[in-house]
């Protein structure tokens, strides 16, 4: 398998986790404070990749200074703000309209991709990127959205996050090339346990409730949520990004965000039996055209790259020899 296919791989892989961990963060949220996951979350991703840093010699993380001041950008902007913005942006808006702000993800990321590494995207891979955020919108739209319940703060704290994993797509594109996909995502998981925690325990001494803090920790169901949220949706999906990322160009990459939204759609149908109308299939159709078309002409334009590229050098070769 060629690294551009286990690249779509690791991204098809990264969306799924992502569209079935709704389910496990709803769950997990009946026992908990939205804070008091993120730091349970993280303290289980963190526990893994210490465990996993043991098992393995090759997972060794070697860090100076100058190497972690590098990466801290990236750590600040995933999983930092993001969720932080996402989970306080949540307490003042719906999920609905968190999740047609959130798909404006591919459109930062284009943007700011193609001013900062220089991606430019083609008018093919503009208009397919375009076409799934639009089959985004038109799930959520259409899904009894209340736009009286609409709240400024909610949606500028959203749009906050959206633009924060837009930059993490374009930052992690660079520094994938510097550094190992575990020590990336090792010094991520570290920083995210150290400020949730950090979070979620002066909330708690302000609050005077502490002992409520480890409470949580005595649901099965929690356990369960956790589990899943630490050890798939937070360690392995970020070292399936920063592997995509590596290879894919970050606009690209952020496509499977919508695909992610997709399948969060599925599973909730399946096993949150909620209900599913024409617009839920429509809009998923709109989604599948929109990922494949992007990447399509993505890879086409890529060839075309290459092809303008080497011709001139083919051609000097040629004289060369005569």
């Amino acid at each position: 398998m060629s690294e551009q296919k286990k690249a779509y791989f690791a991204a098809i892989v990264y969306a799924i986790i992502i569209g079935f961990s709704f389910i496990f963060t709803k769950i997990s949220l009946i026992e908990a404070s939205p804070l008091d996951t993120l730091a349970h979350r993280f303290t289980m991703a963190f526990l893994i990749a210490i465990i996993l840093k043991l098992l393995y010699r090759r997972t060794s993380v070697k860090m100076r200074a100058k190497d972690t001041l590098k990466i801290l950008p990236l750590v600040f902007l995933y999983p930092i703000l993001f969720f932080t913005f996402q989970v306080f942006g949540l307490v003042y808006t719906s999920s609905s309209e968190a999740g047609i702000i959130q798909a404006t993800i591919p459109i930062f990321t284009l943007l700011s991709a193609s001013l900062f590494l220089k991606e430019y995207a083609g008018k093919g891979q503009k208009f397919f990127l375009y076409l799934s955020v639009m089959g985004v919108i038109l799930i959520f739209v259409m899904n009894d959205l209340q736009l009286e319940a609409h709240s400024l703060k909610g949606t500028i704290l959203i749009l906050f996050s959206s633009i924060a994993a837009a930059f993490y797509n374009v930052v992690a594109r660079t520094l994938t090339k510097q550094y190992s996909l575990f020590t990336l995502t090792y010094v991520m998981t570290f920083f995210g346990f150290v400020a949730f925690n950090s979070m979620a325990i002066i909330n708690h001494i302000i609050n005077q409730s502490i002992s409520s803090f480890f409470l949580p920790l005595t649901s099965s169901s929690f356990l369960i949520s956790i589990v899943y949220l630490g050890a798939l949706s937070s360690l392995l999906t970020g070292f399936l990004s920063n592997y995509a990322l590596s290879i894919l160009p970050a606009s690209k990459m952020s496509v499977f965000s919508n695909l992610a939204t997709l399948i969060t759609i599925i599973a909730g149908v399946i096993f949150l039996h909620e209900s599913i109308h024409y617009y839920h299939v429509v809009g998923a159709m709109i989604i599948l055209v929109g990922v494949i078309g992007t990447n399509y002409f993505g890879s086409n334009r890529s060839k075309h790259i290459s092809k303008t590229i080497a011709d001139p050098l083919m051609k000097k070769r040629s004289k060369v020899n005569e």
